[in-house]
């Protein structure tokens, strides 16, 4: 007897295939949600800053919002790991809780930008190739537990290998698990309750597109490309959903200890990735 909260799928054919399964599932109901009903604290719209000209880019408020997903994407070669590291350093300089989870370098790899940046030798680093023998979401997840407000992640890609290499399955299926697991930090789901907002490094593909599922496009609150233009190195967003400028900010690897922040023009400049 089928209960009133209850539907049965009927089995029919469709162009001679069968559609449904004739299985009772339950009836679902979404949850609409008012915001004017919905509280938190006001912390969390406090941004992170660096105290560089890349803030104006993260957001309206000037710096990196707690909470967010941010991807960065680029140029082979173009810095993107030297970018992001800098912004990581600036941020743990302040009273931002960071950390820097590593797919792709080593401590030896490390060891040589440190060298160049000295900053870059006070993050806390989870080098992923050194538990290569473990279960890396158990790993990431046991990292993540204490609870951090930024976290870089170099690069998605690498970390979804890791658990294919570890688990089996798909790439698609890997993001997933991992993608679910940033997500519960974004909400504050860890010890010391913090909104983590992550940076994540993902690859491109060979048109210089960003590579990853759907899913991953729709968690981003920005996107930022970092490339190669005929007036050098720049980064700008095409997708930020806390404003900032869309400019175009130019930077330079060329000095020791940090990034050299530039100046910004506007997209519509001439100047062609």
């Amino acid at each position: 007897m089928l209960m009133s909260s209850d539907i049965k799928i009927k089995v029919m054919k469709r162009r001679g295939r069968p559609v449904g399964s004739g299985k009772v599932v339950k009836k679902f109901k979404p949850e609409l949600v008012k915001m004017s009903t919905v509280k938190f604290d006001d912390g969390l719209f406090v941004p992170m800053r660096t105290n560089t000209k890349i803030d104006q880019l993260f957001s309206s408020e000037g710096g990196v919002m707690k909470g967010c997903n941010y991807a960065i994407i680029g140029d082979p070669g173009v810095g993107k790991s030297t970018v992001m590291l800098d912004v990581l350093s600036e941020l743990n300089k302040g009273e931002s809780k960071v950390m820097f989870i590593s797919g792709e370098m080593t401590s030896i790899d490390l060891y040589g930008y440190v060298k160049r940046y000295p900053k870059f030798g006070d993050l806390p680093i989870l080098f992923l190739g050194d538990y290569h023998d473990h279960d890396p979401i158990a790993v990431i997840k046991s990292a993540l537990h204490e609870g951090f407000d930024s976290v870089l992640i170099d690069s998605m890609a690498e970390v979804c290998t890791a658990v294919v290499d570890y688990h089996g399955g798909t790439m698609k299926a890997a993001e997933s698990k991992i993608l679910t697991l940033l997500e519960s930090h974004n909400k504050a789901e860890n010890k010391e309750k913090r909104n983590t907002t992550f940076l994540i490094i993902q690859q491109v593909t060979k048109t210089g597109q960003f590579a990853g599922s759907n899913r991953f496009k729709h968690m981003l609150t920005g996107m930022a490309e970092i490339r190669f233009g005929m007036n050098g190195r720049f980064i700008e967003f095409s997708k930020n959903r806390r404003g900032g400028q869309m400019d175009r900010l130019y930077f330079s690897l060329d000095q020791m200890e940090n990034v050299g922040w530039l100046y910004t023009e506007p997209k519509n400049s001439g100047d062609d990735a």
